[in-house]
């Protein structure tokens, strides 16, 4: 520990860290030529940083005996410490060990809007119990204001929402395209003839807004048009809208993948959207700072191919 001690207390930035690697291929090989050949130096540029080992530690470091170049005591007390500090800084410099999903604890935290978290979780935990069954998830609510901060500052590691301008700065891979339908309770009176613009126009609807803002682009559409509706409920979340319009005479533009999904389980009906609606993307939004890691690159190749699959 003693040679370890003394190069620390030197001004480093004056050391050239270099010659570590030259005074452990002359302690092991006891030859400047067989050293030179270890680290890949010309003979002369290796006695020349033997010399320069010897003036900052100074000490011989290596004598010639009729029997060969021998180590010093001085030289003895390095050895252990120094083989110590390059294997530490080889491992730093060596990158992280390939992520294997099978023994990881990685805790994965997610904004994720309704409809994401919807499609895309039960498939998620089932690939999980398969492949990183020590793999755990976490969702936070969506703050839109602060999810870019929180991805930069690691709080999240994902976000799922739909294409947003102010996440430009951001890496962003699109994971599923949704489209809308219309969905009205079965026995509703607009489900007894084909549903045109008139009587979309003329039933009460319920709007999910998870931003909290009044109008969507189907009220934008509509007033294009000379048009409106009646918006009797407006909630922030999809997963109350189904149970809602089971329940009354309110219609809903909803996702497609949720219409498809309650449809065999609740007194529901879909009917196609009287009007020029355009879909949406999921898309999954991640910092810089995870960009490389290699098990964020895992878990997101995973989502990836849920997506596709869904």
């Amino acid at each position: 520990m003693c040679g370890i001690i003394i190069i620390h207390t030197m001004n480093l930035s004056g050391v050239d860290l270099n010659l570590l690697v030259v005074l452990e291929a002359l302690l092991a090989e006891r030859s400047v030529t067989r050293a030179a050949r270890r680290v890949g130096l010309s003979q002369p540029a290796t006695s020349h940083a033997l010399a320069r080992l010897r003036a900052l530690l100074e000490d011989a470091l290596l004598v010639r005996t009729p029997e060969g170049l021998r180590t010093t005591p001085r030289a003895e007390e390095l050895r252990a410490p120094l083989a110590t500090a390059l294997e530490a800084v080889r491992r730093t410099l060596a990158g992280p060990a390939p992520f294997d999903a099978r023994t990881s604890t990685r805790t994965f935290t997610l904004a994720c809007a309704d409809l994401a978290a919807f499609v895309l979780l039960p498939p998620l935990l089932a690939r999980l119990a398969e492949a990183g069954p020590e793999v755990n998830v976490v969702l936070r609510p969506v703050a839109m204001a602060e999810v870019a901060r929180q991805l930069g500052d690691g709080e999240l590691d994902l976000f799922l929402g739909t294409a947003d301008r102010a996440f430009d700065a951001l890496h962003a891979q699109p994971l599923f395209r949704e489209r809308f339908l219309t969905l009205l309770r079965k026995g509703h009176p607009a489900t007894r003839r084909r549903l045109d613009l008139d009587a979309f126009c003329a039933v009460p609807h319920l709007l999910v807004a998870p931003r909290g803002t009044p109008g969507s682009y189907v009220d934008r559409r509509l007033a294009a048009l000379g048009r409106s509706r009646r918006v009797v409920l407006t909630l922030p979340q999809f997963l109350v809208a189904p149970h809602v319009v089971a329940a009354t005479d309110l219609a809903w533009v909803a996702p497609e993948r949720m219409v498809q999904s309650y449809s065999g389980s609740l007194p529901v009906v879909a009917r196609p959207v009287p009007l020029e609606v355009e879909g949406f993307t999921i898309v999954a939004y991640w910092h810089e700072r995870e960009h490389k890691d290699a098990a964020h690159r895992w878990f997101r190749a995973t989502l990836a191919a849920l997506a596709r699959e869904v």
